[in-house]
C-alpha cells in the first residue's frame, strides 16, 4: 500500500508514467469511467478547500466510485476533540481511499501511520501540496512540452506557500532548471528551502524584489496569493496583499512563449485583464488537476485499465 505524502515519494520515472496516464485520461475519458465501480474517496478537509476537495471528488466520480467526507473540521468530530489518528482509523472501515488536507504540518503523515487504506496528503500548513505539484507538473509538460532546462519564476507568498515548496522539491530533479524568487523581504523563501534544498543540489537561483525585473527571463511564472490565514496580525498582511499585481503591462515585458500559472484562488495579484492573453494557463491548470487526481486515485489503488 503506498500513500502520497510528498512529490518525493515517486520518482522521476514513476511521476512520467502517472502524467502519462492523466495525459490518456484527457484523451479518452470513456475509457475509465467504470475504472473506480463499488470504491470509495473519503475527503477529510479539516480547513477550506473549493478546487483541492472537488476536483478530488470529481476525480473519483469521473472514474465511477463514489465519495463521502467532511469539508471543515466544525463538521466533523474533531470539533468534539477527536484526534487524527482516530479519525482515520474509523474512516478506513468506510473507504478505500482518503484524501486529506490540514491545517498542522505532518497530519496527513500522522494519518498514513494509522491507516489501512491510502492517504493523499491534499496539504498540511504551510508545508507540502503535492497533488497541486502533480498539477503543476503536468500543466508545465502540456503547455511547454518538457520539464527540463527552464527558468521558472516563483513569485509572491514563498515563506509561507506550500504549493511554492513542493514545486521546488519535485522540479529541481530534472536537469537544467532555474528559478527566480520573487518575494518581499517578508516573504522571501525559507532558509531550510535555500540551504537544504537549492543550495544542497546546486540550483541555481537569484532573489529579486520586482516583477517587472524578473519578466524577461522566464518560461513559467508561478503566482500565489499572499495567504491571510497564515498571517499572525492583520497589519501584516494588510500591507502586504497587493505587493504584486500581474497586468498587461507587465506581461508586454514576457516572453511569447512565457505561460502564466497560479494554484488558485486569486486575489488581486493577477488582474482579470491577463485572463483572455493565451499565456494565461491557470484555468487550464485547473482542469488538469482532475485529470492527474484521477490517475492519482488509480495508482494508489493499483487499478490498471487495457
Amino acid at each position: 500500500m503506498r500513500h502520497l505524502m510528498s512529490p518525493l515519494d515517486f520518482s522521476v520515472e514513476e511521476l512520467d508514467q502517472l502524467l502519462n496516464l492523466a495525459q490518456d485520461i484527457e484523451k479518452n475519458p470513456a475509457k475509465y469511467a467504470h475504472a473506480c465501480d463499488g470504491k470509495k474517496l473519503a475527503t477529510l478537509f479539516y480547513e477550506p478547500s473549493t478546487r483541492t476537495r472537488l476536483s478530488h471528488e470529481a476525480a473519483m466520480l469521473n472514474l465511477g466510485g463514489n465519495v463521502m467526507g467532511f469539508s471543515s473540521a466544525d463538521s466533523s468530530s474533531a470539533s468534539k476533540g477527536e484526534s487524527v489518528s482516530d479519525t482515520i482509523r474509523m474512516i478506513s472501515c468506510y473507504a478505500d481511499i482518503c484524501a486529506m488536507r490540514h491545517p498542522k504540518e505532518g497530519a496527513p503523515m500522522v494519518a498514513c501511520q494509522h491507516s489501512s487504506i491510502p492517504i493523499i496528503n491534499a496539504g498540511d500548513g504551510g508545508h507540502q501540496h503535492p497533488t497541486q505539484t502533480l498539477t503543476d507538473l503536468l500543466t508545465i509538460r502540456n503547455v511547454k512540452g518538457r520539464l527540463d532546462n527552464m527558468t521558472i519564476g516563483l513569485c509572491g507568498d514563498l515563506k509561507f506557500g506550500r504549493t511554492v515548496h513542493s514545486l521546488i522539491h519535485a522540479l529541481v530533479r530534472y536537469s537544467g532548471i532555474r528559478f527566480v524568487l520573487i518575494s518581499p523581504e517578508e516573504l522571501r523563501l525559507p532558509d531550510y528551502m535555500r540551504q537544504d534544498v537549492l543550495d544542497k543540489k546546486d540550483i541555481p537561483y537569484k532573489e529579486v524584489v520586482r516583477l517587472e525585473d524578473a519578466m524577461p527571463e522566464l518560461d513559467i511564472l508561478y503566482m500565489t496569493r499572499v495567504q491571510k490565514e497564515r498571517f499572525f496580525n492583520e497589519e501584516d498582511y494588510v500591507r502586504m496583499k497587493d505587493f504584486y499585481i500581474l497586468d498587461k503591462k507587465k506581461m508586454g515585458l514576457a516572453r511569447k512563449d512565457m505561460y502564466v500559472l497560479h494554484p488558485l484562488p486569486r486575489v488581486n495579484e493577477i488582474s482579470v485583464e491577463v485572463d483572455d492573453d493565451p499565456r494565461a494557463a491557470y484555468f487550464r491548470q485547473a482542469q488538469y488537476g482532475v485529470y492527474v487526481r484521477m490517475a492519482l486515485i488509480l495508482t494508489l489503488l493499483d487499478i490498471h485499465v487495457d
